[in-house]
């Protein structure tokens, strides 16, 4: 054997052992706490050991990239732990709280995890998306020095379930996809039971059709060589043939099992007895078990042998829990060696009582492996996390001086951000699932122009036909169009968005998706958001404000999803001045990477950084005029401010959020005629003035008396009998529990069922958030003189 492969074959086996009994400390060695199974995927690990091993320890560089099958989690933390970039106390409490993860993750994990992975499907394709943000960065005139890498995802052959990984495939041919491979461990066991047979004919023609070279791995060296042998070519014929169910079966039966089955299905037949009866049943099961992804022999040779950068499918069959007592059982998946199992399995692998946890037990020539490690490519240079500079931000302002509705200050703020020659601009990447122009990035777009590795002329541009969208393509664009996929939208935030990690070049990723539409991607907005990406994403239109489209095109509940998303701060402006305050903020926000020490004003902790979400209408509204002063910019970030200041004796405050502005200050008027001192709270953002609260509310449970939240802070003079009216163009729970600060009785508005079609006044009245409602409500549930109940069309600003 050639050095290489028997340094190859020694770590396969150290990272099949160092994984298997990390899985196997935890749920039978570790003290249980909870009583329950921990679990660990030990089969998933086994089948992809050998693919693992060649692709990092023979094939990959620093470059590259790699998105890890969440199953196969724990033989990257093995191979972390063997080159010295994980611990042994955290391998010791896998799965435990501070331990290594249960799948990889960037921001869990302590080793040098790329993309994080655990909801299947999105890492693979998540590879694809970085790959593209590679061509992109490489493009310009900024970015000509960033690395080079493949980027590479090892898939499960459960995950080819999953319809973003054919989303992905789809956006990938359309934007000339290069150096991306997708590794598939086709070891044909899910959760519940035996692949399809003939699944992977139909899987290479997908492949195909997009343009993906397919490589088929299905014999190992050692069956390759038997093959040569006399009557080899039958041995062959009946492996292929051979059910996936049987070949299971068989595997996990056993040596003496599989001679029984050949000697019956081939017959006394000379030349094929003899190649069986040659071998052990060890050595025949061994034969048996050596599909090509089980051989790294077979895997590093494959892997080394592409010289090109087209995308390239490893269809690479494997057994699932190879090289176990419990490899092909059909329940293998979420089960577990039990304790004689592994301790007849640690005698064969040769590993001593006590020495389970040592790098090199069992390795005959420790100085040699350690010099092989030290020189493997893929560790030379360490960890490989990149920084690069923060962008100064321009001041961004906006003319207030007529009605806007918010989308159309965001396109304008874009618009102006175009003209000009900041760095900020010139590392703007903008995206969107074919509602570029409908989301107000016209503009941009026509300045800064779309992207593509190649130029691609605008017909209608060549042919002088007018429009207004003059969209040419260009290694210089700026703008990423994407077709009606929100999943891939999200994704190529998320790729985006670490880019100053993964590349070691700053992007200002900005998507726009359509409110209701949020959702369609949220579990891919959730994996962005987990690996700490950094984004801006635009929700626009939103609510039942987007009247004559109905209630399919309505958002509800979206922003609930804003107030719970972890690493993604939400606001809802209602004017073009606080949008261009908040956005001004986010540019910044998106590229903070401090300590997570809270900030004793707020209690958010700001300096970690984070994406921003901004949910926005087509409605233009009446603009309250140039406000400069710094209550209102300082509160259009912490999440309210006082639109119109409650008296020392307030009976009712209306706090709004978003797009029903209007109806709130109408009714504000309203009842100022027969209620004291009525206050309007402007409410950007409930997601950060309930996280501020909830913040301080732990502060001061652990001592710090004088914790105090913005919110507790601008509602903390209102006097006990005053009532609190909350509305908004989305569910009533945003806001419902503003109540809640200082123990006022709350009257929430909001919409709780699907919009229809209609004007914005029928829907508004329709669903109780009008200002005729507002009054009602206070009418008809507070003490008080009895209010005048018919409104005016002019809008009071106090």
């Amino acid at each position: 054997m050639r050095p290489d492969l028997t340094h190859l074959k020694t770590i396969e086996q150290r990272l099949l052992w160092l994984s298997h009994w990390m899985i196997h400390h935890a749920n039978h060695v570790r003290p249980k706490v909870d009583g329950i199974k921990v679990g660990g995927h030990q089969a998933s690990s086994a089948s992809m050991v050998s693919i693992m091993t060649a692709l990092y320890f023979s094939t990959l560089k620093p470059e590259d990239r790699m998105a890890v099958k969440p199953h196969a989690s724990p033989i990257f933390h093995a191979m972390q732990y063997l080159m010295g970039n994980q611990t042994r106390e955290k391998m010791e409490n896998f799965r435990g709280f501070g331990g290594v993860q249960s799948y990889p993750s960037r921001t869990k994990d302590i080793d040098d995890v790329d993309f994080s992975t655990g909801s299947v499907g999105l890492g693979v394709a998540i590879t694809s998306f970085a790959s593209i943000i590679q061509d992109y960065i490489k493009a310009k005139s900024w970015g000509g020095d960033a690395p080079m890498g493949r980027m590479v995802a090892l898939v499960g052959d459960a995950e080819l379930d999953e319809g973003n990984i054919y989303e992905a495939l789809q956006e990938g041919w359309k934007n000339d996809l290069r150096n991306t491979w997708w590794v598939i461990d086709y070891n044909r066991q899910s959760l519940d039971g035996i692949v399809r047979e003939g699944l992977f004919e139909r899987l290479e023609k997908i492949f195909d059709a997009f343009g993906w070279d397919v490589v088929r791995i299905k014999h190992g060296a050692l069956q390759r060589a038997a093959f040569q042998e006399p009557a080899g070519d039958k041995l062959r014929d009946w492996i292929d043939a051979c059910p996936n169910q049987e070949y299971s079966a068989l595997t996990y039966m056993g040596g003496a099992v599989w001679r029984k089955r050949l000697l019956d299905d081939l017959g006394d037949q000379g030349d094929v007895s003899a190649l069986i009866e040659r071998r052990s049943d060890d050595e025949l099961a061994e034969l048996m078990e050596n599909l090509g992804g089980n051989c790294v022999e077979t895997m590093a040779d494959t892997f080394n042998a592409i010289d090109h950068d087209r995308p390239t499918c490893f269809l690479a069959y494997t057994i699932k829990g190879w090289g176990t007592p419990i490899a092909g059982h059909k329940d293998n998946h979420g089960g577990l060696m039990s304790k004689t199992q592994f301790a007849d399995w640690q005698a064969h692998m040769g590993v001593a009582k006590g020495e389970e946890w040592e790098l090199m037990a069992t390795v005959p020539d420790e100085a040699a492996l350690r010099d092989f490690l030290t020189d493997v490519p893929f560790f030379a240079k360490g960890t490989r996390r990149y920084h690069d500079d923060k962008l100064a931000v321009p001041v961004i302002d906006i003319d207030t001086s007529r009605e806007i509705s918010t989308q159309m200050a965001f396109g304008k703020i874009l618009d102006d951000l175009s003209k000009g020659d900041s760095e900020l601009a010139a590392r703007i990447v903008t995206t969107s699932p074919d509602v570029t122009g409908t989301t107000s990035l016209g503009p941009w777009v026509n300045r800064r122009k779309l992207f593509a590795r190649a130029e691609q002329a605008d017909a209608f541009i060549e042919n002088r036909i007018p429009s207004t969208a003059k969209w040419e393509f260009t290694p210089k664009g700026q703008h990423i169009e994407l077709g009606i996929a929100e999943m891939n939208l999200m994704l190529l935030l998320g790729a985006a968005g670490l880019s100053h990690s993964i590349f070691g070049k700053r992007l200002i990723p900005i998507g726009t998706v359509y409110d209701p539409f949020v959702a369609r991607g949220l579990d891919a907005l959730n994996y962005a958001c987990y690996q700490d990406a950094r984004f801006i994403l635009v929700g626009t239109p939103s609510g039942v404000t987007l009247a004559p489209e109905g209630g399919a095109h309505q958002s509800v509940g979206s922003p609930l999803i804003g107030m719970s998303q972890d690493g993604l701060a939400s606001f809802e402006p209602a004017f073009a001045d606080e949008l261009a305050v908040i956005m001004q903020w986010a540019f910044d926000y998106l590229q903070r990477d401090g300590e997570d020490d809270p900030d004793e004003r707020t209690w958010l902790r700001d300096e970690t950084g984070g994406s921003v979400y901004l949910r926005m209408t087509t409605n233009p509204i009446e603009q309250p005029g140039k406000r400069r002063d710094e209550d209102f910019r300082q509160g259009a970030i912490d999440g309210a401010y006082w639109l119109r200041k409650p008296g020392p004796n307030c009976e009712v405050v209306i706090a709004y959020q978003g797009a029903v502005a209007p109806e709130a200050i109408k009714a504000a008027g309203i009842i100022g005629e027969a209620r004291r001192d009525v206050g309007v709270l402007a409410v950007t953002s409930a997601d950060r003035l309930n996280a501020g609260w909830t913040a301080a509310q732990r502060a001061r449970s652990r001592g710090n008396k004088a914790a105090q939240a913005h919110i507790e802070t601008l509602m903390t003079d209102l006097p006990p009998h005053c009532k609190v009216i909350t509305v908004i163009d989305g569910h009533p729970a945003t806001l419902s529990w503003l109540g809640s600060v200082q123990g006022h009785q709350t009257v929430p508005l909001g919409v709780e069922h699907f919009g229809q079609t209609g004007t914005i006044a029928d829907l508004y009245r329709h669903h109780g958030i009008d200002a005729a409602a507002i009054v009602e409500r206070v009418n008809g549930l507070t003490v008080g003189k009895e209010l005048n109940q018919s409104i005016p069309d002019t809008h009071t600003y106090n």
